[in-house]
């Protein structure tokens, strides 16, 4: 898919360039969001992006969140793919999502990462049943991975085929139906259908 405009490059259009006569600010940003959105077949797609100027992400953020709010009333699922760390959880820029995956390597640091954001997630009211971690490149063969008190939903294998996309810029799930990590993550998304359908 070929993304033309990102929300983080609105953040700097909403400020730099002339509005449209009779358009307020608010209504510029919402009609540019909806010509962000880049639709597929089976999925649509909406990039975060970065803001490209100096500043505060408050404004990025709290566009996201208006516009993740307009899109739960049109979609059936959304996926948000937020970066690594918390900032996304502790501002409440995504709100209360139905599920929560933590994604996360199986190792100490990783364990410690997972229980912040755990606590930071049910401390803004999220239900402890409703997170769930998923360990990724756990390597087999190697010594056993303490898992702590976690019971992942999911364990994504080390894939050398995920490695070998990655270097020749093709897209996951491109690599063969049949490859470990592409099996798991098929799994998974089973799980995670069944649960919606409780």
């Amino acid at each position: 898919m070929e993304v033309h405009e990102t929300l983080g490059s609105m953040r700097e259009d909403a400020f730099t360039k002339n509005i449209p006569a009779g358009m307020s600010r608010h209504d510029y940003i919402r009609y540019r969001f909806r010509q962000a959105l880049v639709e597929s077949d089976g999925f649509d797609l909406l990039a975060m992006g970065r803001p490209e100027g100096s500043g505060c992400y408050c404004f990025a953020n709290d566009l996201l969140s208006e516009c993740m709010q307009q899109l739960g009333r049109e979609y059936r699922f959304i996926v948000i793919d937020t970066e690594a760390g918390m900032e996304h959880i502790s501002r409440g820029t995504i709100g209360i999502p139905d599920i929560l995956l933590i994604v996360s390597d199986p190792g100490a640091r990783g364990l410690r990462t997972v229980t912040r954001i755990r606590n930071i997630a049910t401390s803004l009211g999220l239900a402890p049943e409703r997170i769930h971690v998923v360990f990724n490149r756990y390597k087999s063969g190697t010594a056993p991975v303490d898992f702590g008190n976690e019971t992942p939903i999911a364990v994504i294998p080390d894939d050398p085929l995920v490695e070998a996309a990655d270097l020749a810029a093709t897209p996951v799930s491109k690599i063969p139906l049949n490859s470990p990590a592409q099996r798991a993550v098929r799994e998974l998304s089973q799980k995670i259908i069944a649960m919606e359908k409780m």
